[in-house]
């Protein structure tokens, strides 16, 4: 708006929050640097996950799934992860309203099932698949990174060889080394196969003919 119209960006923020919003008289307003609470977005389905806003602050933060990221989504957000502070705030909620939550999304970390378990006791828990996914592929690049420092390791002693052979060196018959496969593949294989192109299928089946032979 400070762009289009010939106004103070900063003194239209102040007025909007000190006269125009109903900040000062907000109920919450004393504690909402370290939490606020909005029972009434309370739903069977939530999520529970920790994030960092702009200060790198971390705050855990409680969702209703059936809104989607839109208007009566959030249902906590509290500064900190700490297990005893976080259950504290949400206990704040009456019982019988967190006792409708059926289900609940989380991390494998230990205090989030911790939060999850004392504060929802009626609540299934669910590991986020985002979470899941995280570690396969974590699993995928440790395997792939272990092969590419074997090939490096081959390829040096295959050099040296060579060249007390007094041989040239061949690489592979590949258009790429197996080095190289193992380096290049690195985005291929977070993305699923039927969205890889024309030239990734190609890469892709290279590299898998070089594990299938390990």
């Amino acid at each position: 708006m400070e762009y289009y119209y010939p106004i103070d960006g900063k003194q239209l923020q102040q007025q909007y929050r000190d006269h125009l919003s109903s900040y000062r008289t907000w109920s919450q307003a004393e504690h909402a640097e370290d939490w606020i609470l909005f029972p009434e977005n309370m739903g069977s389905n939530i999520s529970i996950d920790e994030t960092a806003l702009s200060n790198g602050e971390l705050y855990t933060i409680v969702t209703n799934k059936a809104s989607k990221g839109k208007q009566g989504c959030l249902i906590a957000m509290i500064k900190g992860t700490e297990s005893k502070q976080i259950i504290k705030i949400l206990k704040k909620i009456s019982y019988e309203t967190r006792c409708t939550v059926e289900e609940i999304s989380l991390d494998m970390a230990a205090t989030m099932n911790k939060i999850a378990k004392k504060s929802f006791p009626k609540a299934s828990r669910v590991i986020d698949r985002f979470h899941v996914q995280k570690l396969a592929y974590e699993a995928v690049q440790n395997v792939r990174i272990a092969y590419r420092w074997e090939a490096i390791s081959k390829e040096s002693q295959n050099i040296q060889k060579a060249k007390e052979d007094n041989k040239a060196y061949k690489t592979s018959l590949y258009s790429n080394t197996e080095k190289q496969l193992l380096a290049r593949s690195r985005y291929l294989l977070f993305k699923s196969q039927e969205k890889w192109s024309k030239g990734q299928k190609k890469l892709g089946l290279q590299f898998f003919l070089i594990i299938f032979q390990k």
